[in-house]
Formats: C-alpha cells, sequence, structure tokens
C-alpha cells in the first residue's frame, strides 16, 4: 500500500509540474498583442544619394620658380590677397645680374669685332679691284688675281660668322635679363594665398623638377565639392541634380549646389570602385575653407505632393504566434536585383502592408512604391489613402517591463 502511494504521489507531482510547464509556455501566446501602428502621410518627398567628399577652390594654382638661388624676401604670407602680376617673393638678383653684365660685355664684343670685319672686307674690296685692274694691264699675274679673291671671300665669310656670333650673344643676353626677370616671383591671377611652402633664407633648386613654393586660391566665394559616389549609386546621378551637404565646422547649417560633372574615370581603392562627382557651390561669407570634409546628399528624384508610407510598415511582418489571428496569408519578401531594395528608390517595387481590421486582426494590403528617403516611401499605387493607419511594429506585454508571476499552490514568485 505505502508502495503504491508513493507512486501515485510521484505521478501526481509529475502531472502538476508537466501542467505547470504547459501553461507556462502557452501563457505568453494566449497574452493579446499591442500592435504599433502610424498614418499614411501626404507631402514632399525627396530621394537621396549619400556620399563623402572634399571641398576645394574651383581653381588653385602653383607658384614656382624657373630659376634657382636664395630666397631673399618673401612680400605675402597665409591668406594675403593678392593681384595679378604682384611680386611674392624674390630670390637672390645678384648672380644672375652678374650674368647680364657677361652677355652686355660679350655683345659689345661681338659688335666691335663685327665692325673690323666689315673695315676688313671693305679693304679686300678694294684690294681685289686694284688687283684685277693690273692683271688687266699685264702687269701682274693671274696667282696674285686669285690670291685677291680668296682674302675677299674668307673676309666676307668672316663677317657674317661675326654676325651669327652676335645674334647668339643678343640671345644670351635676353636669357640672362629673362633669367633675372624670374628672381621675381609674381602671382599668375588675383586670389589668396592658401599655402606658403618657403622662408627667407631657404634655397630653392629648379634643376629637375619645379618647386612649388605658394597655392593661390583663384576665388573663394566659389567653391566645389570633390564627391565619392560609389558605384551601386552613380546610375541615378545626373548633372544639373542639387545637392546640400554639411560640415563639422557648422553641423547645424546646410549648404547647397549642384553636381556640374559626372566623371567617368573610375578611382578604385582597396577594390572598392568610386566615381567623382564635382559640386559648385557658392562661398560669399567664406565660412566653407578648403579641405573641409562634406558629407553630401546628391537629390536624385524629387516629389512635390504625394502619399507617403513609413518604410517601417514596408518591413513589417506579423509575428508567427499571430499567424491565427491575421486575415490574409503573408506574402514572402519580394525578390530584388543584388544591391537593390525598395529603400533604393528603385521606382515601381510590388509590396504590401499590414492594416488592423475591427476583430483585431490584420490584413495584407498590395501597394506599389515609388522613390524613398530614409522614413517614407512614395505611394504608387494601393487602396490606402491619407490619414490610413498601417502597422509599423508590435509590443509584447512580456517586453514591457519585467513581471511577477505567482506559481499555483506555492508561495514563491519568479522573477523573469
Amino acid at each position: 500500500m505505502r508502495k503504491k502511494t508513493n507512486v501515485l504521489l510521484v505521478l501526481f507531482v509529475l502531472g502538476t509540474g508537466l501542467a505547470f510547464g504547459i501553461w507556462w509556455v502557452l501563457r505568453d501566446s494566449q497574452a493579446p498583442v499591442t500592435y504599433i501602428t502610424a498614418p499614411v502621410e501626404r507631402g514632399p518627398l525627396s530621394h537621396a544619394v549619400v556620399a563623402t567628399g572634399t571641398v576645394n577652390p574651383v581653381t588653385t594654382v602653383q607658384v614656382g620658380t624657373y630659376v634657382s638661388g636664395p630666397i631673399k624676401e618673401i612680400a605675402v604670407d597665409f591668406n594675403s590677397l593678392v593681384k595679378q602680376g604682384q611680386r611674392v617673393a624674390q630670390i637672390d638678383p645678384r648672380p644672375f645680374l652678374l650674368k647680364v653684365k657677361q652677355a652686355e660685355a660679350n655683345l659689345a664684343t661681338t659688335r666691335a669685332q663685327v665692325e673690323k670685319d666689315k673695315a676688313d672686307l671693305n679693304f679686300k674690296r678694294q684690294v681685289l679691284k686694284r688687283t684685277r685692274e693690273l692683271f688687266e694691264r699685264n702687269l701682274i699675274a693671274r696667282q696674285e688675281v686669285d690670291s685677291a679673291e680668296s682674302d675677299y671671300h674668307q673676309a666676307q665669310a668672316q663677317l657674317e660668322l661675326d654676325f651669327a656670333r652676335l645674334e647668339q650673344n643678343a640671345a644670351a643676353l635676353e636669357e640672362a635679363k629673362v633669367n633675372l626677370e624670374y628672381t621675381d616671383i609674381t602671382s599668375p591671377v588675383d586670389g589668396v594665398v592658401v599655402a606658403r611652402n618657403v622662408d627667407v633664407g631657404q634655397t630653392v633648386a629648379a634643376s629637375f623638377q619645379t618647386p612649388v613654393l605658394f597655392l593661390i586660391a583663384q576665388d573663394l566665394t566659389k567653391m566645389r565639392v570633390d564627391a565619392n559616389v560609389s558605384e551601386s549609386d552613380i546610375g541615378v546621378v545626373k548633372e544639373g541634380q542639387r545637392v546640400f551637404f554639411m560640415v563639422d565646422a557648422y553641423p547645424e547649417r546646410k549648404f547647397w549646389g549642384m553636381a556640374t560633372q559626372v566623371r567617368n574615370s573610375p578611382q578604385i581603392v582597396q577594390n572598392v570602385v568610386t566615381y567623382d562627382v564635382v559640386v559648385s557651390v557658392e562661398n560669399p561669407d567664406l565660412a566653407l575653407k578648403p579641405g573641409m570634409t562634406a558629407n553630401l546628399s546628391i537629390i536624385s528624384a524629387h516629389r512635390g505632393d504625394v502619399l507617403k508610407v513609413p518604410l517601417a510598415a514596408l518591413r513589417f511582418r506579423p509575428p508567427r504566434r499571430s499567424v491565427n489571428g491575421v486575415q490574409g496569408a503573408p506574402r514572402p519578401a519580394q525578390e530584388h536585383p543584388k544591391g537593390q531594395s525598395p529603400e533604393d528608390g528603385q521606382e515601381g517595387s510590388q509590396r504590401q502592408v499590414w492594416i488592423r481590421m475591427d476583430g483585431q486582426g490584420l490584413s495584407a494590403v498590395p501597394v506599389q512604391i515609388g522613390i524613398s528617403d530614409d522614413t517614407f516611401a512614395e505611394l504608387l499605387d494601393g487602396s490606402l489613402k491619407e490619414g490610413d493607419l498601417v502597422v509599423t511594429g508590435v509590443r509584447m506585454p512580456s517586453s514591457e517591463s519585467p513581471s511577477q508571476t505567482t506559481l499555483p499552490g506555492f508561495n514563491m514568485r519568479w522573477r523573469r
């Protein structure tokens, strides 16, 4: 009898535990589900391609030097306003002055030699003339006439040779003067000095490569942003599209510009392909400075007044535990080409959203969406209208706050 009683007691405990386990598992599934909804709105909508870039001047001129030597004077500094032709620095001109004087002396010597050759040629011409007259009178031999003719031609050739030397020395003098002028380093454009790479006393050498002494931005009131757009987004970027961007220096300010170039040359860094998009922007208050990092949004499509559905409603799927209370079977997500999604602004995507029914169930509503931004998608077709509530999420009672449960038959509370 005692053994039978023990067996019945064990069976009772096991049955009680099994019943409690079933109750514990099914308790949440029987709890009511609260759905989070959001209304369908009407208003403007834009699809933007996000990219990063660098702010640069429209035109930046590198000012270098053609001649070598120590820097004698620097006339400008960073942020200095310069005019075209203004001297910004000077290389010590004394060695070049000496070369000019030497070239002038060589030219003067050659000119004197030319004058001497002219006189000698004139003399040889007179000698040849008298020698021919004497030969015609049979007073001298033919050999003396030939000798006089040879002397005359040699004097004539010497004059031509010295004329060539005269031109050569004149060119050397002109070269020395040009090199002397190059000691004055001038600005080729009107602009602002954004970089200075030399100091007084520093020696610059222009033998193999022209050293860059200054960087001059032609006009800082007109800037450009060189943006790197990924190959997956470049297909929707066109010239003439509006662009807004922000920089870290002004986190609350939006700068607006326009895409002026979509360059075809790819930039490949670690197997990542991007394309350079040039954005022109006005900078009247000089707030933008060269080298700033810009976070751009290129507006590839814009709608002025359309119905908008939250993206969260397109991503929502009913929980599996609530399928029995759902009207209309949930459809699998539509397949999209690799690298694309309905939120990428691809128009004509067929999707579905869920709305609540009177009986606390859900009903699937097929919709066709167009462009989208970070929050909403355009409704192209469907039975929804402005103000309709669509389900964007679900809130479970068990996830709101820790709850306490009292085990039946025991004075114990379990926290979960």
